[in-house]
């Protein structure tokens, strides 16, 4: 097998390192579909070079050899992938696979109780409004889903304000967000070099949604100020009053330096991304290395398998 099978294996290191600043150049929504893409191709992509060297590796197994009729030493000539690294590989694939599958089903099983809870609320209407102290809101998907925010969130804001927060919750239900993060969380659980694009996806959505908001009312400025103050009140920073009165700059700096908030304020009062032409390509080259080396060392087990068939 030539070297070109190990290449799907690497791809997520150089990903890990390329995913942010590609999608710093990139329109919030192309940089979650590119990114969670590349996520779930590069995760299939070093799942199947694993599968590709642990096959390869048991074809060495003497009783195999014994079973089909075929010299273990041709296997040796024509494949480069000794017996132990095949072991190791199907290890690494078998956790890989496991890992992924539990995500997959935890996050499922999450996701069917919220919305099962937030099914149970009785509260006309898409907006549920909680009689709580704590400030907290967040997008429950379903059909249609349900945006469930407290009254002391609600509290901490103008009334223009929510209207910025509000759409943005609605952002996240109407362009199904969760199935971004969740595709590359399983992705990142199958393979923990793929984390960075978790975290690239997961920011990329909330920037969507900040975008889509801001669409709605019209203002950045506005959408921003909301963002901070709503990041604030639900890090339980200030007390409602306190950051009601708080304008852009105090909102702002209120909320850290560094960090995705921040980051996302600024976004907001800078003009709109436009997507570069480059960023774009080169994330399109990335996946198509990734899938044509998985489908070259593909192509060199069947020809090694077609051989050895062929021999007995």
């Amino acid at each position: 097998m030539r070297f070109a099978v190990y290449l799907p294996i690497a791809m997520p290191l150089v990903a890990a390192v390329a995913a942010r600043p590609i999608a710093e150049h990139l329109r919030p929504r192309t940089a979650a579909w590119m990114v969670t893409a590349a996520a779930l191709v590069l995760a299939v992509a070093s799942l199947g070079a694993l599968g590709l060297l642990a096959a390869a590796g048991l074809a060495q197994l003497p009783a195999l050899a014994a079973m089909k009729g075929y010299p273990i030493r041709l296997v040796q000539h024509e494949d480069p992938a000794s017996l132990s690294l095949g072991a190791l590989a199907a290890v690494l694939l078998a956790a890989a696979v496991g890992n992924g599958l539990h995500a997959g089903a935890r996050r499922l099983v999450a996701l069917l109780d919220v919305m099962d809870r937030a099914a149970g609320l009785d509260a006309p209407g898409q907006v549920v409004v909680l009689d709580d102290g704590s400030c907290d809101a967040y997008a429950v998907p379903g059909l249609p889903g349900r945006i469930v925010v407290s009254r002391a969130m609600l509290e901490a804001l103008r009334p223009e304000e929510r209207v910025a927060l509000i759409a943005h919750e609605r952002a996240h239900l109407q362009r199904w967000h969760v199935a971004f993060v969740g595709v590359t969380r399983c992705a990142a659980a199958a393979n923990p070099f793929l984390r960075p694009l978790q975290r690239t996806v997961e920011y990329a959505v909330e920037r969507w949604a900040d975008e889509l908001a801001a669409d709605v009312t019209g203002d950045r400025r506005r959408t921003a100020v909301a963002i901070a103050k709503a990041a604030l009140a639900r890090d339980g920073r200030s007390s409602a009053a306190p950051i009601a009165s708080l304008g852009i700059a105090g909102a702002a700096s209120a909320a850290g330096q560094g960090g995705p908030v921040p980051r996302r304020v600024a976004a907001l009062l800078a003009p709109p991304v436009r997507s570069h032409p480059a960023a774009l390509l080169l994330a399109v080259v990335g996946l198509l290395v990734a899938v044509g080396c998985a489908a070259e060392g593909a192509r060199d087990l069947h020809a090694l398998f077609l051989m050895v068939g062929l021999l007995h």
